[in-house]
């Protein structure tokens, strides 16, 4: 009997992939990358265009051996890489590494780890694709030259083990951006008028609000800029007339989400499960890669999540087509999901894919699986509740996520009726404060309104319900309402006198931009073609960990040390700096992938600039010097009071008066609340394994606790309550008094 090697590159997929494959089949993982460019060195060679240098990654030569062992008792070996460039280049090092055998070394792809999948992978093997390899090779030498060419620079001219990147660097200059852009903010005074309006039989009114005049029978918009213009607009209209001027019925649709990418799926478990982007992803990889589920073994929960396509297979339509008729109804279903039954039923055969993936011809010939699929459900029937006691909580309210989100792509769009009612004053005189006003916001060219300053002052009013719940049965986004007002159609008609209750004016000031989350900020990177799929996460990740950035809740801020890089990299490398230059170098990494562009081009127009930019930066610029973030504790040997200074474990307070001065303390970051017992402030501590728990600041003091502690009492016994997911629950175990956060605690958490 044949023997087969198959190489995966977690050791989660091989007990995943085992037992869909029969007894001649090994199973093994790389565990990652086995060859990398060397640390101590460039790793390439500028003088000999650009050749890399790679060598065995520190670590894996036990991996090595074991996979060469296997290999060589092996009639085939299969590489079963991730189905992304950087896949590509995985295996393409292990066929290098292990020296296998092109003649017995094939290719295998799978955008999901289901026993179909796999098995129809392996039916269509191929050779690796050097154009998706040198794709990886640039991008990967291409940050090493900006690392390692700029980072030593930041390390001279500011302090010890900064770092730059070609995608990191510009992310950070996204940031700076906003922030100057909210500090240079100038407010602009707005007010709004908002009016009530009595209707019989109801207790509370028709409110609307003030949206233009109008003159000689010309419609025009009115935007007030002063408490004056308000008041003169509520005193105009104090003993005037109002009817219904018009009532405008209409339907509207809202179209289902796309399904997920990596984008928009670390974007909204930000918003709706309040995940940082590596937690997001940290948890995608575990289902992705295999959850064992009782009665099944181990079982890939969902598709590949590196991706930035909203595209889905044949088969998955198809199961998703199934489950919605039978769980909803047909009407709920897509109209590309009822047409593709229709068709199926009209005896179109259609064309089929290999395991429901597009084939497309690669560059050198052989089809190969399309590995661009958006994120969904490997098997739409394992709903969130069938599998919620396999998973921990947080991979159940991802998947879940996850599952809504691909159910509810698929469905029909919402269908709401709207209503737009016009409220009209009878003609009054407008006051020339108002006129002088109009003239003064619509500037120099505006045309006079006609009348001799007669005119009748629009209130307009909009509402709307939902016809048909289409997709909203199944999934909501955290920004959209999914019900609407109700209409009031039968409580009005044209013409119809209304009696006004009362007028309001509010003011209001323009808002800054708002601070970049890391949802915005992902978004901001996608829309502007900075980095791919597999870089969001750790880009943000890097600029938190070398401190560049901070996280306040969820906002982003950058730091004064992140001001400084950027004010060097800005001045001295502006092509590193400068979003369009990057995107377009993402694009030429796409073109090298697609086999138009030869890789080493890049390298060759890139580096030779690159180099004279970092000479003259070490010739020209000065020495940045960085404030130390000062404390409030005082040091104990000398008086002086401490600094916050960064370690390769984290933060830690040291004296200022360095080196007369050596002391040093651990740093407890504030949890933000008094301690239960004396009154001063709790920290927030790690125990040696790592987990967090809360202490009292105080050494005399006893005070400690796994959940963070409340300022609210128990109404119950009178002792402190601590928070528990969204609850406050009792510290007094024989109480067990429980009460829900309230909305503000949640939100400022």
């Amino acid at each position: 009997m044949a023997k087969y090697l198959v190489i995966v590159e977690s050791p989660t997929k091989v007990k995943t992939i085992k037992k869909f494959l029969g007894k001649n089949y090994e199973i093994m993982a790389s565990t990652g990358h086995v060859r990398d460019l060397p640390k101590s060195q460039l790793g390439f060679d500028p003088e000999h265009d650009y050749e890399p240098k790679y060598i065995t990654i520190r670590g894996k030569g036990e991996v090595l051996a074991a996979l060469r062992k296997e290999a060589k008792k092996a009639d085939k070996v299969f590489l079963a890489t991730d189905p992304d460039r950087e896949g590509e280049a995985i295996s393409w090092h292990l066929q290098a590494a292990l020296n296998l055998d092109p003649e017995k070394t094939n290719r295998i792809t799978f955008n999901e780890i289901t026993k179909s999948a796999v098995k129809e992978a392996l039916k269509h093997p191929r050779q690796i694709d050097m154009n998706m390899v040198d794709a990886q090779q640039t991008r990967r030498i291409l940050d090493r030259m900006v690392g390692y060419r700029i980072s030593p620079l930041l390390w001279a001219k500011i302090r010890r083990g900064l770092s730059a990147g070609r995608v990191q660097s510009v992310a950070l200059r996204i940031i700076a951006k906003r922030e100057n852009e909210i500090s240079e903010f100038i407010p602009q005074e707005f007010w709004t008028l908002g009016a009530e309006f009595a209707l019989p039989g109801l207790k509370s009114g028709l409110e609307a609000q003030l949206a233009g005049k109008e003159a000689g029978g010309k419609y025009t918009r009115i935007s007030l800029t002063s408490g004056e213009q308000t008041a003169a607009i509520r005193e105009t209209l104090s003993g005037a007339s109002f009817c219904v001027s018009t009532i405008k019925k209409g339907e509207r649709t809202r179209k289902a989400p796309l399904p997920f990418t990596t984008s928009t799926l670390q974007q909204e478990a930000a918003k709706s499960l309040n995940f940082p982007t590596q937690k997001t992803m940290r948890l995608a990889q575990q289902l992705y890669e295999g959850v064992d589920l009782a009665g099944s073994g181990t079982v890939g929960l969902i598709t590949y999540l590196r991706t930035d396509s909203t595209r889905i297979s044949d088969e998955a339509n198809d199961a998703a087509a199934a489950y919605i008729s039978s769980h909803f109804g047909e009407a709920f279903l897509s109209e590309e999901l009822r047409n593709r039954i229709n068709h199926s039923q009209g005896g179109a055969a259609g064309q089929k894919s290999v395991a429901g993936k597009v084939q497309e011809p690669s560059n050198n010939g052989v089809h190969i699986q399309d590995a661009h699929e958006a994120i969904r459900p490997s098997d739409i029937s394992r709903t969130p509740a069938e599998v919620k006691e396999a998973l921990t909580r947080d991979q159940f309210r991802l998947y879940q996520l996850i599952w809504k989100r691909f159910v509810g792509s698929r469905m029909a769009p919402a269908k709401y009726e709207t209503l737009q009612i016009r409220i009209a004053s009878d003609e009054v005189m407008e006051s020339d404060l108002m006129r002088s006003g109009a003239q003064k916001h619509a500037g120099e060219n505006a045309e006079e309104p006609q009348g001799g300053g007669a005119c009748r002052y629009i209130f307009s009013t909009s509402s709307s319900r939902i016809l048909s719940e289409g997709y909203l049965t199944v999934y909501t986004e955290t920004d959209e309402e999914k019900k609407g007002q109700p209409v009031l159609t039968e409580k009005l008609t044209e013409g119809e006198q209304l009696e006004l209750s009362k007028m309001k004016g509010e003011q209001h000031f323009t808002q800054p931009p708002a601070h970049y989350t890391e949802a915005s900020l992902v978004h901001a990177l996608e829309e502007l073609g900075i980095g791919r799929p597999s870089t969001y996460a750790p880009t943000i990740t890097t600029l938190l960990a070398r401190h560049y950035v901070t996280k306040e809740k969820r906002n982003l801020y950058i730091t004064e040390l992140g001001t400084a890089v950027d004010d060097i990299l800005r001045k001295s490398f502006p092509e590193i700096d400068n979003v369009q230059f990057t995107a377009y170098m993402e694009s030429m990494l796409d073109s090298v992938a697609e086999g138009r562009t030869d890789w080493k081009t890049i390298l060759r127009n890139f580096y030779p600039d690159l180099d004279k930019e970092v000479q003259h930066a070490e010739e020209t610029l000065s020495k940045v010097k960085v404030a130390d973030e000062v404390s409030d504790v005082v040091c104990d040997k000398c008086g002086r009071r401490m600094v916050v200074k960064y370690g390769p474990h984290g933060k830690f307070l040291a004296c200022p008066g360095f080196p007369e001065c050596r002391n040093t303390k651990p740093y407890f970051e504030k949890a933000g609340v008094p301690c239960p017992k004396c009154g001063q402030d709790v920290v927030i501590r790690r125990s040696k394994k790592g987990r967090i728990f809360y202490g009292c600041s105080n050494p005399e003091c006893d005070f400690i606790s796994w959940n963070k502690p409340s300022t609210v009492k128990c109404p119950e016994c009178g002792s402190y309550m601590v928070e528990k997911g969204n609850r406050l629950l009792c510290s007094n175990q024989t109480c067990g008094f429980i009460l829900p956060k309230k909305t503000e605690e949640k939100d400022n958490k």
